[in-house]
């Protein structure tokens, strides 16, 4: 009969604290943070960032291949280094969220 009191109490201590981590749970949906950028917004900040560095990186190969003097090799190509390896990381966020929204429409209702 004890072990059957023992499950009984530890029942009810379970229930206990399973009642108690619902109350302590946050909503599911919480408030935005005042002041806070969008999801949309930082992504659009960083499809500019990589338009820039891109840019830069093409304005500065211009003005090597017109021989304009302060312009050196080395700087021309990790210029073009940094656009090339920031449109790649986009590409990869880019394949990350389709694959994420597809994932997302393929799941059950």
């Amino acid at each position: 009969m004890s072990q059957g009191v023992e499950f009984n109490r530890l029942m009810l201590e379970m229930r206990a604290m399973q009642a108690e981590a619902m109350a302590r749970q946050k909503p599911a949906v919480s408030e935005p943070v005042p002041g806070a950028p969008s999801f949309s917004e930082m992504l659009g900040q960083a499809v500019n960032k990589v338009s820039e560095t891109q840019q830069a990186a093409s304005k500065l190969a211009t003005a090597f291949e017109m021989g304009q003097s302060g312009v050196d090799l080395t700087d021309v190509m990790i210029a073009s280094q940094k656009a090339s390896v920031s449109f790649q990381a986009m590409t990869q966020v880019r394949n990350k969220l389709v694959q994420a929204y597809q994932d997302i429409m393929q799941m059950p209702v």
